[in-house]
């Protein structure tokens, strides 16, 4: 998927919400597969009393797998995440990572 902004520093900062509508944070960094020229994950840092910080606790965000990652604009949609039980669930794949 194409982000469709003028320099990639614009990604920083941005808003992140779910495709259900709950907000998760703000982008707070990202991960590049240099040898693809692909960015490979967008880490979300939580903030307080969002939606994201309530699933991961005191951690301070998550590494979104690009993939999950649904449009780039004003803000950022991914898709929505659930908080893993003692299995990992099919909205919340293997790779993701919290971010500690």
């Amino acid at each position: 998927m194409p982000i469709n902004v003028k320099d990639v520093s614009e990604v920083f900062g941005k808003d992140v919400f779910t495709d259900r509508g709950a907000y998760c944070g703000k982008v707070s960094d990202l991960e590049f597969d240099l040898t693809k020229y692909k960015i490979r994950a967008v880490v979300i840092e939580s903030v307080k009393g969002s939606y994201l910080a309530q699933i991961v606790g005191g951690k301070r965000g998550v590494i979104v797998p690009f993939p999950m990652v649904q449009a780039v604009g004003d803000v950022v949609v991914i898709k929505h995440i659930t908080a893993p039980t003692g299995e990992m669930t099919e909205e919340m794949p293997a790779d993701t990572a919290v971010a500690e």
